[in-house]
């Protein structure tokens, strides 16, 4: 009887593509009395032109601001009111609108978010106000270098792409958007064939594919080709600011491998060795050891064609090259000496902790699948998951450090304290 109950327990995935071409997937969890909802778009910053950079961000913002069937209001009361809460988030390649509920208010979640993506109205009136809040978050971003300096290091990644571009947009792109370009923008993009609908939590695929239906109904939009601009030519630089700061910023780093190579596994390892925690090489020596900084960390992108490999780390002006010949001396050890069998294992045990730690939340269990479907069409189980992990040897960790630390081919970028 045990055995029964354990094994009823386990999550359950499903996938249905609509007659439209949207894709309609879920992960069922009995356990749980909450539901997460994401209408997924495989559309963000990099298929804007250069004329509409920022759009993408501001369509996710706008839709907020009233529908065909409801005001303002009325979509921030929707799911408040029952407990659940409503958001949404753009990257370079997809943009994730989202939703938060109890299990039985699962109807409510799916049409909320699908209403805010496949019916918004962009209100002239809120359209000029909207401008202003983003501006403002501008500022705001632009007032925090530890954010910002990655923005700064894309553009030297990928110079004159999409890529390179900020998501947020460029003050004078965002005053020019108009009503008709939002809604341009949106039929050309934002088609069923580029949408994934994703659901976890305590949920029958069938009433998910039912309310889906229903409300893609609603929908004039159909599947569009699309010739996504392909990643251009690289040349490392280096970049140095002044900004009105009291610490000295770094980051450095180089293009990277993209989602599907078969090395993303042995990558995540060595950054997780590198920079990936207290217990991480980078922090240990320079933090721990030496003192030169509060933070300091590695982090892998990985993109439909591309990726990127950096280091950030904050530092006094005066200890800035230091600090840089320091992070180059790590990078040596780990291309030259193959990292030992036991620190790969903390590390491998380290990533699937994170991974499994992850899915006590169904927020995170429903960005897993819908990413995973936006990639890569698929679902891949928690055993597929650890067993690319589990599989790398300590030579994949070197092969991909000798094959990233060139530091010939390293770019940088430093905001130094003005003065």
């Amino acid at each position: 009887m045990a055995k029964r109950v354990i094994e009823e327990a386990l999550p359950v995935f499903h996938k249905t593509t609509l007659a439209n071409g949207a894709r309609v997937i879920s992960e069922a969890i009995p356990s749980v009395r909450s539901v997460a909802v994401g209408l997924w778009v495989f559309t963000g910053s990099r298929d804007e032109a250069e004329p509409e950079t920022g759009i993408s961000h501001f369509i996710e913002h706008m839709v907020f601001k009233g529908t065909a069937r409801r005001r303002m209001h009325h979509i921030a009361q929707r799911l408040e009111s029952v407990g659940g809460y409503l958001n949404a988030f753009t990257s370079k390649e997809y943009t994730c609108y989202y939703a938060r509920a109890l299990d039985e208010h699962l109807g409510r979640a799916i049409d909320t978010v699908c209403d805010l993506v496949l019916s918004p109205n962009f209100p002239e009136k809120e359209l000029e106000k909207e401008k202003d809040v983003v501006l403002e978050e501008m500022k705001m971003y632009e007032d925090a270098p530890e954010d910002v300096i990655f923005d700064r290091f894309e553009s030297v990644l990928y110079p004159r792409h999409a890529l390179g571009r900020p998501i947020i947009g460029f003050p004078e792109t965002v005053r020019s958007f108009s009503r008709p370009q939002l809604l341009d923008f949106m039929d050309a993009h934002y088609t069923p064939d580029r949408m994934v609908l994703a659901v976890a939590g305590n949920v029958e695929h069938a009433a998910v594919v039912r309310l889906a239906e229903k409300a893609f109904r609603a929908s004039r939009r159909t599947p569009a080709s699309r010739d996504r601009a392909g990643v251009n030519g690289y040349e490392p630089a280096e970049l140095v600011e002044e900004r009105p700061i009291q610490q000295a910023h770094l980051l450095l780093g180089t293009r990277s491998y993209h989602i599907h190579d078969p090395r993303r596994g042995a990558l995540t390892l060595l950054n997780t060795i590198l920079g990936g925690g207290m217990s991480s090489r980078l922090n240990q020596n320079i933090r721990e050891k030496h003192g030169y900084c509060y933070s300091i960390y590695s982090f892998v992108n990985l993109h439909s064609d591309s990726g990127d490999f950096g280091i950030y780390v904050g530092t006094d002006a005066s200890k800035v090259e230091r600090t840089k010949k320091l992070i180059y001396r790590e990078l040596e050890k780990l291309a030259r000496t193959p990292v030992s069998s036991r620190l790969l294992n903390q590390a491998k045990n380290q990533v699937k902790g994170s991974v499994m730690l992850g899915l006590e939340s169904m927020s995170n269990r429903m960005m897993r699948i819908g990413r995973q479907e936006l990639y890569f069409g698929r679902y891949f189980s928690l055993d597929e998951i650890t067993d690319e992990i589990d599989l790398v040897a300590p030579e994949d960790v070197q092969v991909v450090a000798n094959n990233l630390f060139d530091f010939d081919k390293f770019s940088t970028v430093v905001f130094q304290p003005q003065g």
